[in-house]
């Protein structure tokens, strides 16, 4: 039997990088097409080359055909559409990594794929993140309708992620001493691992799937307390969890998910970052492993690269976490839990 046929637009960022290791290690064909500016693949992927933003730049997807094609891309909608009309004809299946991001707020707790999507437009140039995510899903959908894969996916971690957010909460329990904890230690999390999530996107892109899928665990899947935990763990730190209840650390001017990393507390406005209906893609065999795994790995990861990754391509976003002159601040002034 001939190995399937792998295309991944992008494929030396994050979710790309997983995707095509994943797909490497069961054997298939695997191609890549990016700038070759930035990141690298693993031994035996072939590479082609091409800037899809600049006129001409599609040249290299001219020839080929491709059992599943995966596109992260979060830039132009136009340009997202530009790509899937270029491959249209030579693809088994078309899937598209997009994010719970499109959801129009205020957005409810629970909510499934068929809430309120942002107003986007599939021709655009720029947007804002959602707008961007949103016009590229309806791009793509107008090539290729509803046969096409939307996977919205989640909080993303595990090792490889370029925004920080675990990594961040690894290198400060590797500090040691006292660690400011956002309470309650059992407030339920809901993420992906980016190994779980390209996994996912390649069993079902192989089966030819089409629809609009949450790709991100239940609700709960692990908690505050066990992912510190694991961080302690993993990072083998003298570490001291100092839990602190919401309230406090909210009145103080702390910013949940960016100043305290992973963390939004119940009732919180964008609680439902960490509450979406994901019994559509558990439904189609979306499985997720168990946190301290993606902990340990991602310190051992961590450990290698020496720092966090500049995301391949992309904008640099907002440094997350808090500084520690300020953590210390705050400890001094909060209460414990």
């Amino acid at each position: 039997m001939e190995p399937m046929r792998l295309l991944v637009l992008g494929g030396t960022g994050f979710v790309g990088g997983a995707t095509v290791a994943e797909a490497v290690r069961r054997g298939w064909s695997v191609t890549v097409f990016n700038r070759g500016v930035s990141g690298s693949t693993p031994e035996g992927v072939h590479r082609l080359r091409g800037d899809r933003t600049a006129p001409g730049g599609l040249a290299a997807l001219a020839d080929g055909e491709w059992d599943v094609v995966v596109d992260t891309w979060d830039g132009a909608p136009r340009a997202a559409g530009a790509a899937a009309r270029a491959l249209h004809g030579r693809v088994g299946q078309y899937v598209y990594v997009s994010s719970g991001s499109v959801y129009a707020e205020p957005v409810q707790p629970g909510s499934a794929e068929d809430a309120p999507v942002v107003d986007a437009d599939p021709d655009a140039t720029d947007g804002d993140y959602p707008q961007l995510k949103a016009g590229a899903e309806r791009a793509v959908r107008q090539v290729y309708g509803d046969a096409a894969l939307i996977a919205r996916a989640g909080l993303i971690l595990g090792p490889g992620e370029d925004i920080g957010r675990l990594p961040w909460w690894l290198e400060r329990v590797a500090r040691s001493g006292e660690v400011l904890a956002p309470g309650p230690a059992d407030l339920p999390l809901q993420y992906v691992d980016a190994r779980d999530l390209a996994g996912w996107l390649l069993d079902r892109g192989a089966d030819r799937l089409g629809g609009t899928f949450n790709v991100v665990s239940r609700t709960g899947h692990t908690t505050m307390g066990e992912l510190l935990d694991a961080c302690i763990a993993a990072a083998g730190a003298d570490a001291r969890l100092r839990w602190v209840d919401p309230e406090p650390i909210l009145a103080a001017g702390v910013v949940p998910w960016n100043d305290l990393p992973i963390w939004i507390p119940l009732g919180h406005e964008y609680r439902w970052l960490q509450e979406r209906d994901v019994s559509r893609a558990y439904a189609a065999g979306l499985t997720c492993r168990p946190v301290a795994e993606t902990v340990a790995d991602t310190w051992r990861w961590l450990r290698q690269v020496g720092t966090v990754p500049p995301r391949a391509g992309r904008p640099q976003r907002a440094k997350v976490g808090l500084d520690p002159a300020r953590e210390s601040a705050l400890l001094a002034g909060l209460a414990p839990a």
